[in-house]
């Protein structure tokens, strides 16, 4: 039997909202990754939260997607 993969939560702080189909395009990009079960983007504080597998999706990818749809990001503290 093998174990499920582990999965992390690791929360973003992105710049350059606008407007809500920001997060969509964010929701998007992110979503695509092989190791990404969820994200979550939260509009109003610019947090984008995503539950991955670290072993295959890294923070640098997730920032490399949000880039993607437009946005700058980096891996919050808090």
């Amino acid at each position: 039997m093998t174990a499920a993969p582990a999965t992390t939560r690791t929360v973003y702080r992105a710049e350059g909202f606008s407007c809500p189909s920001c997060v969509t395009a964010i929701e998007k990009q992110v979503g695509r990754l092989q190791g990404v079960q969820k994200v979550r983007v939260k509009f109003a504080s610019a947090r984008v939260e995503v539950d991955h597998d670290p072993s295959v999706t890294t923070a640098e990818d997730i920032v490399a997607a949000i880039g993607r749809a437009g946005y700058k990001a980096a891996p919050a503290a808090f």
